[in-house]
């Protein structure tokens, strides 16, 4: 998932996408208001972090016009500000939350799992015949066996096992796995989808992951095993 983070101290800054990156996050790390408000209006994120002082434009500023354009994003502030004024004040700009200066990486993760909760997987476990995929942990398991996969080869399996009997398209899988544009050539998608084939004991009765030629991939049950 796709979250935009703006703020100009480049250590809190390290410190958040490189926390947020381990939890699976897809981070664009931003110090200037406006470069952040010009990739805001043109991109889709699931959720934007923003410094209220910044560079180029405030994030005050930066949230409003998000807010004009219709979209409804969820942004979180980050900010020192600590005044009764200043929380009113950055929530009726458009802000979904304020988190105050300094602050625990948990309780941070616990307010973007707060906005994200119609986005993230809900249910801990995931299944696709013998395999066990444990959300939370983000471990998967083949007849007790755990297999081990990096992040994007887990990204891509939980966002097919998600969609376990539909087609997931080249586009959908780029929105949720990759932060890339589109028109990047889309065949470093074949090439993870082989990384899976080779790790995960697929296409042995109980489960499958198959090619839809020009549209993307469909993972799916044998229910005559």
């Amino acid at each position: 998932m796709k979250i935009l983070l703006v703020e100009d101290d480049s250590g809190i800054r390290k410190f958040i996408k490189e926390g947020l990156e381990e939890e699976g996050f897809s981070i664009d790390a931003f110090e200037n208001g406006s470069d952040a408000l010009e990739l805001a209006l043109e991109r889709n994120y699931e959720l934007i972090l923003l410094d209220w002082m910044l560079p180029g434009k405030s994030g005050i500023e930066i949230t409003k016009r998000i807010r004009e354009n219709d979209k409804s994003v969820p942004i979180i502030f980050l900010t020192a500000k600590d005044t009764v004024q200043d929380t009113i004040h950055g929530l009726e700009s458009g802000a979904n939350d304020y988190i105050k200066k300094p602050f625990s990486f948990e309780e941070l993760l616990a307010r973007i799992r707060v906005q994200l909760r119609d986005k993230l997987p809900q249910e801990q476990f995931l299944t696709l015949g013998n395999i066990k995929i444990d959300t939370f942990t983000r471990t998967i398991f083949q007849k007790e066996k755990q297999i081990d996969l990096t992040q994007k080869e887990y990204d891509l399996f939980e966002f097919l096992v998600l969609n376990k009997g539909k087609v997931a398209t080249r586009n959908r899988i780029f929105e949720y796995v990759w932060d890339i544009n589109f028109e990047t050539d889309t065949s470093v998608i074949d090439v993870y989808i082989n990384f899976l084939r080779k790790k995960i004991n697929l296409n042995a009765n109980q489960q499958q992951i198959r090619t839809i030629r020009g549209v993307g991939y469909l993972a799916e049950e044998n229910l005559e095993s």
